[in-house]
């Protein structure tokens, strides 16, 4: 006969600290407690949203890929041929 082992409490690897409670109205918002010294002190006037227009950029901001310039897309990529057409058209039965 062995001895009896001595059985240890199963601990889960896993703890839950208990049911969340979140704020009923936003507050103000805090810098991350982990960013630099210098983001912390200038974190309040970033994060007021500012009411004025912005500045015009210094480069086009393209919404739809075809209003960007010709030299921002190949041009093997931009046209199909009738006979790419047909292949994709037909599933490819027409390659045959």
């Amino acid at each position: 006969m062995h001895p009896s082992v001595k059985v240890l409490a199963h601990k889960p690897l896993i703890s839950f600290i208990g049911k969340r409670v979140w704020p009923a109205t936003a507050g103000p918002s805090h810098p991350h407690p982990a960013a630099p010294p210098e983001w912390q002190k200038s974190f309040s006037e970033r994060a007021v949203p500012d009411s004025s227009p912005r500045a015009p950029q210094d480069h086009p901001v393209f919404l739809e890929f075809w209003d960007a310039p010709a030299r921002f897309s190949k041009p093997s990529s931009r046209y199909l041929g009738q006979v790419e057409i047909d292949a994709i058209l037909s599933g490819g039965a027409s390659l045959r």
